[in-house]
């Protein structure tokens, strides 16, 4: 038997699709069978040359798929069996430096990933674009009964990135029952699920800011919760400005999520934060130049701002429970993917870039 899998060959090549021996599962992993594998920003920024891998290797990190092949006593002490739908957790931190053994290992400082082996060696599919997958039991996480695992892929990784970026600001002892206005810096994979879980979060107030002409894109914005769309090339970057430091009378919004990865937008939001506001920012995630900033805002509104760049098991658990407490959103979710098959690699990553998708899957 043999699988597919697309081969990420470079930045601005072309993906190869190449066939691969499926083998029996090592000690320690599952074999999944792809139900969905999403293509991510950081996938982009690979292939835009903006991050950097070695080819050629199967990129992908996004990996849900059902369990196929697994020594099913090993398992069960993960809580897994054969015929389970699962996430591919891709972090492993280490477990020792400072952060994770403060609990914060998302930002361990030697983590490993499970998609880093090589394509020339047993089982070779280690990442998200094949059609079968490797990942060690202790990076499996169970979709619920009561979650279609289709629906759990389309935020795979957004969700938890997004989940991660509120639990860091928690812990920095942001208190969100006190969030009347937020504002959402993007209305891709982690913008949209930003709007969407801040909204249930139970904040008064949620806008987002967009750029482009993507119709669909913010209408489905507005029916995950988003009481507002500021369009950047509509309206302007000065008048969106304005009307949003106008919010809470004039003393500007409570909370910004910058999920667009767009440096300038760092810039807007600084300026439309009130005082002590709070700045997330898991969206700036490539090397995409630079801005220029007031830094004498930051000091002068005495701004919290918060760095996220990682997620962690907890937070994928706390994604999945969050769409089991949450059904009434699975239709509206469902609306957001576009799917591709892994032959048509080159043509998802190319709509991808051009804003087409919303979220762009692979599946079988």
């Amino acid at each position: 038997m043999k699988a597919k899998a697309a081969v990420f060959m470079g930045a601005h090549k072309d993906f190869e699709v190449r066939e691969f021996p499926v083998v029996a599962a090592p000690a320690g992993y599952a074999r999944m069978d792809l139900i969905a594998s999403g293509i991510c920003g950081t996938d982009v920024h690979f292939h835009n040359g903006k991050l950097a891998i070695e080819p050629p290797t199967v990129i992908g990190h996004e990996f849900v798929g059902r369990i196929e092949d697994v020594d099913a006593d090993e398992a069960a002490k993960y809580g897994l069996a054969p015929g389970d739908a699962v996430i591919a957790d891709i972090a492993v931190p280490c477990g020792e430096c400072p952060l994770c053994l403060s609990g914060d290992d998302a930002n361990c400082v030697r983590m490993q990933v499970t998609n880093g082996g090589s394509i020339d060696a047993s089982p070779y599919l280690w990442g998200g674009y094949a059609e079968k997958n490797f990942t060690p039991l202790t990076n499996l996480i169970r979709i619920p009964d009561g979650v279609d695992p289709t629906i759990a892929a389309t935020f795979a990784c957004p969700g938890p990135t997004a989940i991660h970026a509120v639990r860091l600001a928690q812990r920095g002892g942001v208190d969100f029952s006190g969030v009347r206005v937020a504002v959402v810096q993007g209305l891709g994979p982690v913008g949209i699920f930003a709007v969407m879980y801040l909204k249930a979060m139970g904040i008064n107030k949620v806008c987002a800011i967009t750029a482009g002409h993507n119709a669909r894109r913010e209408a489905l914005a507005l029916e995950l919760g988003a009481d507002r769309i500021y369009n950047l090339s509509r309206e302007g970057e000065e008048a969106v400005t304005v009307a949003l430091a106008a919010e809470n009378d004039g003393l500007g919004v409570d909370l910004c999520f910058e999920a667009s990865g767009a440096p300038a937008a760092v810039r807007q939001g600084m300026e439309i934060l009130r005082n002590r506001g709070v700045y997330l920012i898991p969206g700036q995630y490539s090397a995409s130049g630079g801005v220029e900033i007031q830094p004498q805002l930051i000091t002068f509104k005495a701004l919290h701002i918060i760095g996220s760049s990682q997620y962690s098991l907890p937070d994928v658990r706390d994604y999945l429970e969050f769409l089991l407490a949450h059904p009434e959103l699975h239709g509206k979710i469902e609306k957001l993917a576009n799917k591709y098959r892994i032959d048509d690699i080159n043509a998802a990553f190319a709509d991808a870039k051009a804003g087409t998708n919303i979220k762009t899957m692979l599946v079988k």
